[in-house]
């Protein structure tokens, strides 16, 4: 091992381990301010939530993404999804943004920006990785369901924009198995058929058989609902 070697592997162990929330726990609290004013976890109870980080203002990639989610508001209003987003930038920041992409690019911004200087928010959802930088979130979205469970966790890189439609489809998948018990396949979408929980016992198994599902063997059966 070189010495350039030993002195990175240093930093990395010296680096403070990331907090990390858990897909099915509760989601992390928080009370930030935003540019529709304070808001906090409870305010979503009843409600899905899709809670999402960018980088910093007035870059292009988080422009284009902030352009697609507005342009998706009403699908994720008509799921009963709110959006939240966020990054450690000041409210001014976030306000002149906001103007600006309604100026230049002629998109209004229907949802609130959370205002995370202190990154208090940030640290606690995992979104700040120092391989990536100290001093900015990198792109991570969060599914959180009504009783304010996380469902689901996407990151990605500064470099690559999110697919908005992917993160719609995801809520229709959730939404789907949370009310019918049941999984989704690659790709599934809304009018596609569902997997069925494969069976525990060898009783299950044989009765399965006559349940009317399709099956292609006792552990791969799927449904139309």
């Amino acid at each position: 091992m070189t010495d350039t070697q030993a002195t990175q592997d240093q930093v990395t162990q010296n680096q403070p381990r990331l907090a990390m929330p858990r897909l099915n726990e509760r989601a992390p609290d928080f009370k930030a301010n935003t540019t529709h004013g304070m808001k906090q976890l409870s305010d979503y109870d009843g409600r899905w939530l899709v809670l999402f980080s960018h980088p910093a203002d007035f870059t292009p990639v988080c422009t284009t993404e902030f352009m697609a989610f507005a342009r998706a508001f009403d699908k994720f209003q008509e799921r009963n999804c709110d959006l939240l987003g966020l990054s450690i930038d000041s409210i001014h920041a976030h306000l002149a943004w906001v103007q600006n992409i309604k100026e230049k690019f002629g998109q209004e911004i229907p949802f609130p920006i959370i205002e995370d200087i202190s990154m208090q928010v940030s640290n606690a959802y995992g979104m700040v990785h120092p391989g990536v930088s100290d001093t900015s979130a990198v792109r991570a979205t969060f599914v959180i369901d009504p009783k304010g469970t996380l469902r689901a966790m996407l990151y990605y890189p500064k470099t690559n924009g999110r697919s908005i439609d992917e993160i719609v489809r995801l809520v229709d998948s959730l939404q789907t198995s949370t009310e019918h018990g049941v999984a989704t396949p690659e790709g599934w979408k809304p009018g596609d058929k569902v997997i069925v929980p494969p069976p525990n016992t060898v009783a299950e198994a044989e009765k399965r058989k006559n349940e009317g599902y399709e099956c292609t063997d006792w552990y791969f059966c799927t449904k139309s609902l």
